[in-house]
Protein backbone atom coordinates (compact mmCIF):
# COMPACT_ATOMS: atom_id res chain seq x y z
CA UNK A 1 0.00 0.00 0.00
CA UNK A 2 1.17 4.11 -0.83
CA UNK A 3 0.86 4.77 3.30
CA UNK A 4 1.24 8.52 4.51
CA UNK A 5 2.38 8.17 8.15
CA UNK A 6 0.64 11.62 9.41
CA UNK A 7 2.83 13.39 12.20
CA UNK A 8 3.76 16.42 14.32
CA UNK A 9 1.44 18.98 14.48
CA UNK A 10 0.54 22.04 16.67
CA UNK A 11 -0.38 20.40 19.80
CA UNK A 12 1.85 20.31 23.14
CA UNK A 13 2.07 16.29 21.89
CA UNK A 14 4.02 17.21 18.63
CA UNK A 15 7.12 15.78 19.77
CA UNK A 16 5.59 12.86 21.32
CA UNK A 17 3.93 12.05 17.72
CA UNK A 18 6.85 12.59 15.89
CA UNK A 19 8.46 10.08 18.01
CA UNK A 20 5.51 7.93 17.28
CA UNK A 21 4.98 8.92 13.66
CA UNK A 22 8.72 7.83 12.83
CA UNK A 23 8.30 4.06 14.46
CA UNK A 24 5.53 3.73 13.18
CA UNK A 25 7.14 4.40 9.58
CA UNK A 26 10.02 2.44 9.85
CA UNK A 27 7.58 -0.46 11.46
CA UNK A 28 5.29 -0.54 7.87
CA UNK A 29 8.27 0.21 5.58
CA UNK A 30 9.42 -3.60 7.33
CA UNK A 31 6.23 -4.58 5.82
CA UNK A 32 6.76 -4.06 2.79
CA UNK A 33 4.19 -0.43 2.33
CA UNK A 34 5.67 2.31 0.60
CA UNK A 35 5.61 4.78 3.24
CA UNK A 36 6.18 8.48 3.35
CA UNK A 37 6.18 10.51 6.74
CA UNK A 38 4.46 13.88 6.79
CA UNK A 39 4.02 17.04 8.95
CA UNK A 40 0.86 17.84 9.22
CA UNK A 41 1.34 21.27 9.60
CA UNK A 42 4.20 21.98 8.27
CA UNK A 43 3.96 19.74 4.73
CA UNK A 44 6.66 19.63 2.07
CA UNK A 45 8.02 21.20 -1.12
CA UNK A 46 6.32 20.77 -4.66
CA UNK A 47 9.61 18.31 -5.85
CA UNK A 48 8.77 16.63 -2.36
CA UNK A 49 5.64 16.03 -2.94
CA UNK A 50 6.28 14.77 -6.70
CA UNK A 51 8.38 12.01 -5.94
CA UNK A 52 7.01 11.33 -2.25
CA UNK A 53 6.41 7.51 -3.58
CA UNK A 54 9.01 7.54 -5.54
CA UNK A 55 11.83 7.61 -3.48
CA UNK A 56 12.94 6.25 -0.42
CA UNK A 57 12.55 8.55 2.76
CA UNK A 58 15.07 8.57 5.32
CA UNK A 59 12.76 8.69 8.06
CA UNK A 60 15.04 9.75 10.95
CA UNK A 61 16.37 12.42 8.82
CA UNK A 62 12.93 13.82 8.30
CA UNK A 63 11.88 13.28 12.21
CA UNK A 64 15.27 15.91 12.37
CA UNK A 65 13.68 18.26 10.34
CA UNK A 66 10.17 18.40 12.30
CA UNK A 67 11.52 18.84 15.59
CA UNK A 68 13.81 21.77 14.00
CA UNK A 69 10.52 23.26 13.16
CA UNK A 70 9.01 23.04 16.53
CA UNK A 71 10.03 26.24 17.47
CA UNK A 72 8.16 27.73 14.52
CA UNK A 73 4.92 26.54 14.98
CA UNK A 74 4.01 29.29 17.45
CA UNK A 75 4.70 31.61 15.03
CA UNK A 76 3.84 30.47 11.85
CA UNK A 77 -0.01 29.91 13.27
CA UNK A 78 0.15 33.53 14.14
CA UNK A 79 0.34 34.59 10.21
CA UNK A 80 -1.46 31.96 8.62
CA UNK A 81 -4.94 30.66 8.56
CA UNK A 82 -4.83 27.31 7.27
CA UNK A 83 -3.88 23.88 9.54
CA UNK A 84 -2.76 21.93 6.57
CA UNK A 85 0.66 22.88 5.50
CA UNK A 86 1.46 22.78 1.64
CA UNK A 87 0.82 19.43 -0.25
CA UNK A 88 -0.53 17.48 2.52
CA UNK A 89 -4.08 17.30 1.16
CA UNK A 90 -2.83 16.27 -2.26
CA UNK A 91 -0.54 13.50 -0.95
CA UNK A 92 -2.91 11.80 1.61
CA UNK A 93 -4.86 11.56 -1.63
CA UNK A 94 -3.05 9.69 -3.34
CA UNK A 95 -2.14 7.33 -0.84
CA UNK A 96 -4.32 4.65 -0.06
CA UNK A 97 -4.27 5.15 3.44
CA UNK A 98 -3.24 7.61 6.08
CA UNK A 99 -1.70 6.27 9.63
CA UNK A 100 -2.95 8.81 12.26
CA UNK A 101 0.30 9.28 13.92
CA UNK A 102 -0.98 12.61 15.51
CA UNK A 103 -1.80 13.77 19.35
CA UNK A 104 -3.51 15.95 21.16
CA UNK A 105 -5.74 18.84 19.90
CA UNK A 106 -6.06 19.08 15.79
CA UNK A 107 -5.46 15.42 15.43
CA UNK A 108 -6.87 13.14 17.81
CA UNK A 109 -10.09 15.60 18.07
CA UNK A 110 -11.66 14.88 15.27
CA UNK A 111 -10.94 17.72 13.17
CA UNK A 112 -8.36 15.90 10.60
CA UNK A 113 -11.03 12.97 10.16
CA UNK A 114 -13.84 15.41 9.37
CA UNK A 115 -12.00 16.63 6.70
CA UNK A 116 -10.62 13.28 5.37
CA UNK A 117 -14.33 12.37 5.14
CA UNK A 118 -15.07 14.62 3.14
CA UNK A 119 -12.22 14.25 0.74
CA UNK A 120 -12.99 10.83 0.16
CA UNK A 121 -9.62 9.98 2.69
CA UNK A 122 -8.88 6.76 4.02
CA UNK A 123 -7.11 6.64 7.92
CA UNK A 124 -6.52 4.45 10.07
CA UNK A 125 -8.21 5.04 13.98
CA UNK A 126 -11.27 6.20 14.98
CA UNK A 127 -13.98 8.28 13.31
CA UNK A 128 -14.50 12.22 13.97
CA UNK A 129 -17.37 12.16 16.33
CA UNK A 130 -15.75 9.36 18.61
CA UNK A 131 -12.37 11.41 18.59
CA UNK A 132 -13.94 14.77 19.43
CA UNK A 133 -16.39 13.26 22.22
CA UNK A 134 -13.35 11.37 23.32
CA UNK A 135 -11.38 14.50 23.40
CA UNK A 136 -13.57 16.88 25.29
CA UNK A 137 -13.52 14.95 29.40
CA UNK A 138 -16.34 17.09 30.05
CA UNK A 139 -18.59 14.94 27.28
CA UNK A 140 -16.86 11.78 27.91
CA UNK A 141 -18.12 11.97 32.05
CA UNK A 142 -21.47 12.85 31.02
CA UNK A 143 -21.62 9.39 28.31
CA UNK A 144 -19.84 7.48 30.92
CA UNK A 145 -22.46 8.50 33.82
CA UNK A 146 -25.43 7.92 30.95
CA UNK A 147 -24.15 4.71 30.13
CA UNK A 148 -23.13 3.69 33.61
CA UNK A 149 -19.56 3.47 32.77
CA UNK A 150 -17.74 3.65 36.65
CA UNK A 151 -15.77 6.97 36.17
CA UNK A 152 -15.06 9.69 38.95
CA UNK A 153 -17.13 12.38 39.95
CA UNK A 154 -16.38 15.43 38.58
CA UNK A 155 -17.86 18.68 36.90
CA UNK A 156 -16.12 21.28 33.95
CA UNK A 157 -15.34 24.61 35.42
CA UNK A 158 -14.49 27.88 33.06
CA UNK A 159 -12.07 30.56 33.42
CA UNK A 160 -14.58 33.26 33.51
CA UNK A 161 -16.84 32.08 36.18
CA UNK A 162 -16.26 33.72 40.04
CA UNK A 163 -16.89 30.99 41.66
CA UNK A 164 -14.44 28.07 41.33
CA UNK A 165 -14.87 26.38 44.93
CA UNK A 166 -15.43 23.55 45.06
CA UNK A 167 -18.56 23.48 48.13
CA UNK A 168 -20.78 25.11 45.91
CA UNK A 169 -20.34 21.47 43.61
CA UNK A 170 -20.59 19.68 46.83
CA UNK A 171 -17.32 18.09 46.43
CA UNK A 172 -14.01 18.17 49.31
CA UNK A 173 -10.26 17.95 48.18
CA UNK A 174 -8.15 15.82 47.51
CA UNK A 175 -8.96 16.48 43.61
CA UNK A 176 -7.51 16.36 40.14
CA UNK A 177 -7.54 19.39 38.02
CA UNK A 178 -7.13 18.98 34.52
CA UNK A 179 -7.61 20.99 30.75
CA UNK A 180 -10.29 19.77 29.02
CA UNK A 181 -9.19 18.44 25.88
CA UNK A 182 -5.32 17.75 27.12
CA UNK A 183 -3.02 14.85 26.15
CA UNK A 184 -0.12 12.99 28.22
CA UNK A 185 -1.11 14.37 31.14
CA UNK A 186 -0.38 18.14 30.48
CA UNK A 187 -1.42 20.58 32.76
CA UNK A 188 -2.91 17.67 35.11
CA UNK A 189 -2.24 18.70 38.83
CA UNK A 190 -2.90 16.66 42.16
CA UNK A 191 -4.85 19.35 44.59
CA UNK A 192 -4.69 18.38 48.54
CA UNK A 193 -5.15 21.35 50.23
CA UNK A 194 -6.89 24.86 49.00
CA UNK A 195 -3.81 26.60 47.85
CA UNK A 196 -2.75 23.66 45.44
CA UNK A 197 -6.07 23.60 44.14
CA UNK A 198 -5.93 27.73 43.73
CA UNK A 199 -2.76 26.83 41.97
CA UNK A 200 -3.89 23.76 39.79
CA UNK A 201 -6.70 25.56 38.51
CA UNK A 202 -4.51 28.74 37.35
CA UNK A 203 -1.97 26.36 35.47
CA UNK A 204 -4.84 24.41 34.01
CA UNK A 205 -6.11 27.77 32.83
CA UNK A 206 -3.32 28.67 31.47
CA UNK A 207 -3.36 25.82 28.49
CA UNK A 208 -7.37 26.29 27.91
CA UNK A 209 -10.32 28.27 29.16
CA UNK A 210 -11.86 24.98 30.17
CA UNK A 211 -10.79 22.35 32.47
CA UNK A 212 -12.38 19.43 34.60
CA UNK A 213 -12.52 18.88 38.31
CA UNK A 214 -12.50 15.40 39.46
CA UNK A 215 -12.40 13.77 42.83
CA UNK A 216 -8.78 12.05 43.50
CA UNK A 217 -9.25 8.17 43.39
CA UNK A 218 -5.80 6.55 44.98
CA UNK A 219 -5.17 3.04 43.71
CA UNK A 220 -3.58 1.66 40.91
CA UNK A 221 -3.63 3.04 37.47
CA UNK A 222 -4.03 0.70 34.37
CA UNK A 223 -4.01 0.54 30.55
CA UNK A 224 -6.37 -1.01 28.34
CA UNK A 225 -5.72 -1.25 24.13
CA UNK A 226 -9.41 -1.64 22.32
CA UNK A 227 -9.01 -2.98 19.05
CA UNK A 228 -11.93 -2.90 16.72
CA UNK A 229 -13.95 -6.20 18.96
CA UNK A 230 -11.21 -7.24 21.03
CA UNK A 231 -9.41 -6.10 24.09
CA UNK A 232 -6.05 -6.46 24.82
CA UNK A 233 -4.23 -7.50 27.77
CA UNK A 234 -4.06 -5.07 30.84
CA UNK A 235 -1.18 -3.29 31.25
CA UNK A 236 -0.56 -1.53 35.00
CA UNK A 237 1.65 1.97 35.66
CA UNK A 238 4.03 2.02 38.48
CA UNK A 239 5.02 5.18 39.29
CA UNK A 240 8.25 5.31 41.21
CA UNK A 241 7.36 9.13 42.98
CA UNK A 242 4.47 11.30 42.29
CA UNK A 243 1.47 10.06 39.99
CA UNK A 244 1.81 9.57 35.56
CA UNK A 245 2.06 12.93 34.78
CA UNK A 246 3.62 13.88 31.44
CA UNK A 247 7.40 14.44 33.46
CA UNK A 248 6.88 10.65 34.92
CA UNK A 249 5.68 9.10 31.40
CA UNK A 250 8.68 10.37 29.26
CA UNK A 251 11.53 10.61 32.17
CA UNK A 252 11.76 6.79 32.44
CA UNK A 253 10.88 7.03 36.37
CA UNK A 254 7.57 4.35 35.50
CA UNK A 255 7.34 0.62 35.19
CA UNK A 256 4.81 -1.47 32.91
CA UNK A 257 4.01 -4.22 34.14
CA UNK A 258 2.11 -6.80 31.19
CA UNK A 259 0.37 -8.64 31.70
CA UNK A 260 -1.23 -6.79 34.66
CA UNK A 261 -0.95 -9.35 38.09
CA UNK A 262 -4.88 -8.61 38.62
CA UNK A 263 -6.05 -12.56 38.64
CA UNK A 264 -8.51 -13.63 35.52
CA UNK A 265 -11.82 -12.22 37.26
CA UNK A 266 -10.40 -8.90 37.65
CA UNK A 267 -8.80 -8.67 34.54
CA UNK A 268 -12.08 -9.75 33.02
CA UNK A 269 -13.99 -7.10 35.03
CA UNK A 270 -11.53 -4.45 33.39
CA UNK A 271 -11.47 -5.67 30.21
CA UNK A 272 -15.20 -5.60 29.97
CA UNK A 273 -15.02 -1.87 31.26
CA UNK A 274 -12.87 -0.68 29.11
CA UNK A 275 -14.92 -2.10 26.31
CA UNK A 276 -18.12 -0.57 27.67
CA UNK A 277 -16.37 2.71 28.09
CA UNK A 278 -15.51 2.57 24.16
CA UNK A 279 -18.63 1.73 23.25
CA UNK A 280 -20.36 4.59 25.07
CA UNK A 281 -18.26 7.05 23.24
CA UNK A 282 -18.96 5.84 19.97
CA UNK A 283 -15.19 4.89 19.36
CA UNK A 284 -14.39 2.78 16.60
CA UNK A 285 -11.15 1.57 15.41
CA UNK A 286 -8.74 1.42 17.94
CA UNK A 287 -8.71 3.31 21.79
CA UNK A 288 -6.65 2.89 24.96
CA UNK A 289 -8.47 3.07 28.16
CA UNK A 290 -6.82 4.92 31.15
CA UNK A 291 -8.31 3.03 34.53
CA UNK A 292 -7.77 3.47 38.21
CA UNK A 293 -8.04 0.87 40.51
CA UNK A 294 -8.65 1.63 44.48
CA UNK A 295 -7.94 -0.11 47.60
CA UNK A 296 -11.32 -1.94 47.30
CA UNK A 297 -10.79 -3.14 43.89
CA UNK A 298 -13.46 -0.53 42.55
CA UNK A 299 -12.58 0.35 39.14
CA UNK A 300 -13.01 4.05 37.40
CA UNK A 301 -12.45 4.66 33.95
CA UNK A 302 -10.82 8.16 33.80
CA UNK A 303 -10.94 8.82 30.04
CA UNK A 304 -10.18 7.11 26.84
CA UNK A 305 -7.08 7.68 24.36
CA UNK A 306 -8.33 7.35 20.62
CA UNK A 307 -4.82 8.04 19.01
CA UNK A 308 -2.50 6.34 22.15
CA UNK A 309 1.17 6.77 22.44
CA UNK A 310 2.66 4.38 19.30
CA UNK A 311 6.66 3.95 20.30
CA UNK A 312 7.61 0.71 20.14
CA UNK A 313 7.97 0.88 24.05
CA UNK A 314 3.75 2.58 24.27
CA UNK A 315 1.97 1.17 26.13
CA UNK A 316 -0.87 -0.85 23.29
CA UNK A 317 2.87 -2.10 21.42
CA UNK A 318 3.69 -3.65 24.82
CA UNK A 319 -0.17 -5.24 25.48
CA UNK A 320 0.14 -6.41 22.02
CA UNK A 321 3.68 -7.89 22.77
CA UNK A 322 1.88 -9.92 25.82
CA UNK A 323 0.04 -11.61 22.97
CA UNK A 324 3.08 -12.35 20.54
CA UNK A 325 2.52 -10.03 18.69
CA UNK A 326 5.44 -7.59 17.39
CA UNK A 327 5.89 -4.01 16.75
CA UNK A 328 5.94 -3.98 12.85
CA UNK A 329 2.68 -6.73 12.84
CA UNK A 330 0.82 -4.50 15.76
CA UNK A 331 1.43 -1.06 13.14
CA UNK A 332 0.07 -3.46 9.91
CA UNK A 333 -2.86 -4.66 11.72
CA UNK A 334 -4.07 -0.98 12.64
CA UNK A 335 -3.34 0.22 9.49
CA UNK A 336 -5.65 -2.23 7.98
CA UNK A 337 -8.48 -2.20 10.63
CA UNK A 338 -11.81 -1.62 9.08
CA UNK A 339 -13.73 0.75 11.21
Amino acid sequence: MKVIVLAAGTSSERDISIVSGTGVAKALKKRGHNVYMLDVFFGCSDDEAENAFANEQDFDKAAALMKENTGKVENEKKIRRVFFGPNVLKLCSEADKVFMALHGANGEDGKVQAVFDLFGIQYSGCGYLGSAIAMDKGYTKILFNYFGVATPEGFVISKNEKDHSLERRGMTLPVVVKPLCGGSSVGVTIAKNPDEYENALKTAFELEEKVVVEKYINGREFSVGVIGDEVYPVVEIIVDEGFYDYENKYNGRTREVCPAELGPEKTKEMQELSKKAAAALGITGYSRMDIIMDAAGRMYCLEANTLPGMTPTSLVPQEAQALGMSYEELCDTLLKQEK
